[in-house]
């Protein structure tokens, strides 16, 4: 695909001209235009972009060669309560571990979905991980009300973004409007499950000035029989100087805080004290597990358009992370806590304090008659956490004993570069990352090391890792390419594998770093407003895979340890097909009148677009060698099709029959009996509608549209069930 970017020829000169107080004519303007130079518009700071794919080059971003995915979240009906399943409707390949909590997890071909920690988890480019290093675990995301797009780069990400073997997804934030000095808008949600959401905005420019704020609040009961409840706040803020100036500054300020029941794990098996599944899938296990999610967190963006072929960026942040939970001890797997233990429970605190920035920077060159771009920077990221694990003295206990204790620090350093050399139609582009990364657990108490007269873990880490990839692509036409990308990635123990707190987790020896080679070749195209089509054949190779095992020794314990070399590989496919664009290309041709006007426009236009969808991926892994070889990797589906069906008619109606259709898989890398997950489907149809002028919608949507009873994730206490058909309704205002 070509450079994104706008070229101004003739609205230049007409400027020019009518600064001097001059009037052009069609013939002088024409005559004119051929003797200026292209520029480029060429702004950063992440802002929608238009069509499925992102651009080859975004600011100081490289696109090119790379398979890429751009979510419009204004394209279809407003999504509630943060349904992540409709969000990526249109996006092969990944899976989501459905829960009742307002927590993400998402996988990708065989990596494991809890947290969505094997993708590097963006905010407008900002690292959002609770410790990006050693706890990459995304336990905030933005609500999506307060989300213009979502930006998914796969595997080639690793080298514009940081190690992260599945790829990134970069969550576009909404900026300070610039067409106004103030808009306002409120939306209120109700359903089932006594859920109800609000979200509120409010923003605009004056002067030089803008700004933009939200408040987002979303509460349920959940569907389980008790402790499926969630309670959610969030508050954020955008300060904009000069936007549209050569020096733009955003400082963005956001708030988080969330609290959530965990009902526990259900089973197939029967027995004493077990929850069972086909009996009561709306059963609960935990009756007082909670957790509590708590995220402040501040950030400065500066652009600077050095000149018209070069872009410096400075992004800087400064995060707090809250993690907090209190867990049951005596449990099973799905059943409920018996013995002198369920009397007991685990308490764990876990606080996150990193800051880093990141300089980049970008320009455009000429050789050989064409124009390359080059884009380099570097990334310093710290953390510092403190954990404290504790035993209470009752199931419902706040505090207690400590058993635990440590100090955790991560300290990362990158330098990074990709330069896209353009010849003709042909672009190559390979790039580099430099990866420096240092970890330290410093345990300051553990009473079992103690009991067992074993001294105090002090475990500090660094490792080098330079990582390389290429990207290639040739562009038929502006909108029809074939791309193949080859990159490396990188992932070392996180904070748990290497200095594990649980009494029942165990490591296997000493722990090597996982390496992975992805390599994916592909064709797409989106030639006409109605037809968009992307296909990719892809393989990855992970060496050293760092995973878990589930032993039983009289109590089921985790092992962790390098499970061996897999190999994923599969075919990724997405189309889309507007019928009334198809019908209006073929059959609404323009005819001249007797007056010699023409015909009427669009049917588009006046019917709006009914569009068909497909995602379709099929996928095959094993492990190679290792303690799991012959085993499927986790969460690794033979198939994930994805269909739908969408009606927009000039952004006042919209419409949406979204299907999901997941092959049978193992929430295991020793694809344990109880871990497997069988294959469902599970189909939602929503709607929104301006009902008058542009400042009233209704909103509305059933959820499991025809009663799937299915379940998406297994952890270690048991089945997640998925929720069963729900509705909502509601109202949007906007002034």
């Amino acid at each position: 695909m070509k450079l994104n970017s706008l070229t101004i020829r003739a609205a230049k000169l007409a400027v020019i001209m009518m600064a001097a107080g001059h009037s052009a004519s069609p013939l002088a303007a024409q005559e004119a235009v051929q003797q200026l130079e292209e520029v480029q518009v060429r702004a950063d700071y992440d802002r929608a972009v238009d069509g499925v794919f992102l651009p080859d080059v975004q600011g100081t971003k490289i696109h090119a060669g790379k398979k890429t995915s751009n979510i419009d979240l204004e394209q279809i009906p407003e999504i509630s309560m943060d349904n992540y399943r409709q969000v990526i409707a249109k996006t092969p390949g990944l899976i989501l571990a459905e829960e009742n909590t307002p927590l993400l997890s998402i996988g990708y071909r065989g990596y494991d979905p809890h947290r969505t920690q094997y993708f590097q988890v963006l905010e407008d480019g900002i690292p959002i991980h609770a410790d990006m290093i050693g706890y990459p675990e995304a336990y905030y995301t933005p609500p999506l009300d307060a989300v213009e797009s979502v930006e998914i780069v796969r595997g080639g990400a690793a080298l514009m973004y940081g190690p992260q073997p599945a790829g990134a997804i970069n969550f576009v934030m909404k900026k300070p409007p610039l067409d106004t000095p103030f808009t306002i808008e409120s939306t209120n949600i109700l359903g089932s499950f006594d859920m109800y959401s609000n979200f509120t905005s409010f923003g605009g420019t004056v002067g030089k000035f803008g700004y933009y704020g939200y408040y987002d609040h979303q509460q349920t009961q959940g569907f389980r029989e008790a402790n499926s409840d969630f309670f959610l706040n969030a508050w954020g803020g955008t300060f904009a100087l000069d936007a549209t100036g050569p020096f733009r500054t955003y400082l963005n300020i956001t708030a988080y805080d969330e609290t959530h029941g965990e009902p526990g794990g259900l089973t197939l098996e029967d027995g004493p004290n077990a929850v069972n599944y086909e009996t009561d899938r709306y059963g609960t296990s935990r009756f007082h597990d909670r957790m509590r999610v708590s995220r402040y967190a501040t950030s400065l963006i500066n652009e600077w358009d050095i000149s018209e072929t070069t872009l410096a960026t400075f992004r800087t942040w400064w995060n707090y992370y809250l993690r907090f939970s209190r867990r049951q001890n005596g449990g099973g797997f799905g059943t409920l806590p018996t013995g002198p233990k369920s009397q007991t429970n685990e308490i764990q605190n876990q606080q996150f304090y990193n800051f880093g920035f990141e300089p980049r920077l970008s320009h455009n060159w000429e050789w050989l008659d064409n124009t390359h771009t080059l884009s380099g920077g570097m990334m310093f990221y710290y953390d510092w956490s403190p954990r404290t694990d504790q035993t209470g003295n009752s199931p419902t206990a706040m505090s207690g004993t400590t058993i635990n204790q440590s100090n955790r620090e991560s300290v990362y350093y990158s330098l990074f570069a990709e330069n896209l050399f353009q010849f003709g139609n042909l672009s190559i582009t390979p790039g580099f990352r430099l990866e420096n990364i240092w970890q330290s657990v410093r345990e300051l108490v553990n009473t079992s090391s103690f009991q067992t007269g074993n001294p105090l873990q002090d475990e500090t880490n660094y490792n080098f890792a330079p990582l390389f990839g290429l990207g290639v692509e040739y562009d038929f036409t502006p909108e029809v390419a074939i791309y193949a990308n080859v990159s490396q990635a990188y992932r070392p123990p996180i904070f748990t594998q290497a200095v594990p707190t649980s009494a029942n987790t165990q490591v296997a020896g000493n722990l090597e770093e996982s390496t992975i080679v992805n390599y994916e070749v592909g064709f797409q195209g989106e030639p006409t407003s109605w037809l968009t089509w992307d296909t990719s054949f892809f393989l990855i190779d992970n060496s050293d895979q760092i995973g878990t095992r589930a032993v039983d020794q009289g109590q089921i314990t985790t092992i962790i340890e390098n499970a061996g070399r897999s190999v994923v590989y599969g075919w990724d496919l997405y189309t889309e097909l507007d019928f009334i664009g198809l019908a209006d290309a073929t059959w609404n041709k323009e005819v001249a009148t007797k007056s010699g006007a023409k015909k009427s426009g669009s049917w588009v236009d006046r019917y709006g677009s009914l569009s068909a969808f497909t995602a379709l991926t099929l996928q095959s892994g094993e492990f190679i060698n290792g303690p799991n070889q012959g085993n499927t990797p986790q969460y690794l589906s033979d198939y994930i099709l994805r269909l739908g069906l969408t009606y927009n008619w000039r952004d006042r109606v919209k419409l949406a029959l979204l299907g999901n259709f997941v092959g049978d898989s193992n929430a295991s890398d020793n694809n344990a009996s109880n871990r497997f997950i069988p294959a469902y489907s599970v189909w939602d149809l929503t709607a929104e509608a301006k009902v008058w002028r542009d400042t009233v919608s209704v909103i509305a949507g059933v959820n499991n549209l025809f009663g799937a009873d299915y379940y998406a994730r297994i952890r270690a206490d048991g089945i997640d069930p998925a929720a069963p058909t729900n509705w909502y309704a509601g109202i949007k205002v906007e002034f």
